[in-house]
């Protein structure tokens, strides 16, 4: 039996999980985080676009829980789990975080990019994942699609060409 590898779409608020031939692929990464977590031996990966740190400072109550890091790193997590994971074999990368609009202000609320980089930082920790590498902050958009059989992360920033981590 032959398998076709695809090339799954995460888009913006969004998760999949996937097991190798398949890529993941997300585009327009501004502020936004995207978040990677793979268990090489299993060849499964998992990946998440990330647009807001912490849900808790919502006051909507119809939100999409896969828009923000504390909500949607649960949801990949406890999918992973399910598609059979071992917790302690996880690993992340990640890219994103950047700063798109200049403020003159060096209020913290306005930096959303480090604000989502810090909160990808803190739950990865609590969980003990370690974060192998990524490429955030700056000022530029990116896309990024990860290899699960390689566990390779290409990122492609605008203007600025491809690199691989």
């Amino acid at each position: 039996m032959i398998i076709t590898p695809s090339i799954i779409k995460v888009g913006i608020a969004d998760l999949k999980i996937t097991k190798a031939p398949n890529t993941l692929k997300t585009s327009g990464l501004g502020s936004c985080v995207g978040v990677v977590i793979y268990d090489t031996t299993h060849k499964l990966a998992g990946m998440a676009h990330i647009m807001l740190p912490d849900s808790a400072a919502s006051k909507r109550e119809t939100n999409n829980a896969m828009k923000y890091a504390d909500t949607a790193m649960d949801i990949l997590l406890e999918g992973l789990k399910k598609q059979g994971a071992n917790k302690f074999s996880l690993k992340a990368k990640m890219a994103g975080g950047a700063h798109m609009f200049s403020f003159r202000s060096e209020n913290k609320m306005l930096r959303i990019g480090d604000r989502n980089v810090d909160a990808v930082h803190s739950i990865l920790a609590n969980f003990n994942i370690p974060v192998m590498a990524e490429d955030v902050g700056g000022n530029k958009g990116r896309t990024i699609e990860f290899n699960i059989e390689t566990s390779m992360l290409e990122i492609r920033t605008v203007n600025s060409g491809i690199k691989i981590i």
